[in-house]
């Protein structure tokens, strides 16, 4: 299986990138954790991204806050998918960042996901590496079928007591 790869701006970013990891260790993906920024490490985000693929990834999931040039700064580097976790910031709650990672240039795409978007960065990784992996697609479909589970008992539930 390719590994997903994980790149923060900063280690503020980890509370957010562990939602993510969470979710890729239930699911039995391996991954690599990395904090690179796009402005103090360009170097290093850029050798990153550039041996993604011959170093066994197939998808690079970027968080960032403030100006969030990260995923665009990885997506510019590799032709794998990159997913961006817009991270909420102390001035503009996230917005700047979502702004930041959702509005790319016509050639270089970056999937973004919702503010401190963790958890369905990591599922939305697990889909695209899914495609060719049908283990991986019937995980998928056994956590949908859960939590869909997990809802009808939240209903029933309310039900019972009205």
């Amino acid at each position: 299986m390719k590994k997903v790869g994980i790149v923060m701006g900063s280690d503020s970013d980890l509370p957010i990138i562990k939602k993510a990891t969470d979710m890729l260790n239930s699911l039995g993906i391996p991954f690599e954790v990395h904090v690179y920024s796009a402005h103090r490490t360009p170097e290093q985000a850029r050798d990153f991204s550039v041996n993604a693929r011959k170093n066994g990834f197939g998808v690079i999931i970027a968080a960032a806050g403030m100006a969030a040039h990260l995923a665009g700064a990885v997506a510019a580097n590799t032709t794998l998918p990159v997913i961006g976790i817009p991270c909420k910031g102390p001035v503009l709650d996230g917005m700047d960042a979502l702004l930041a990672t959702v509005q790319m240039p016509t050639g270089i795409p970056v999937a973004t996901v919702a503010i401190n978007g963790g958890a369905n960065a990591a599922l939305l990784a697990a889909q695209i590496l899914a495609v060719e992996d049908k283990e991986l697609a019937a995980k998928l479909d056994a956590k949908r079928a859960s939590d869909a589970k997990a809802v009808l008992e939240k209903d029933a539930n309310i039900m019972s007591q009205l």
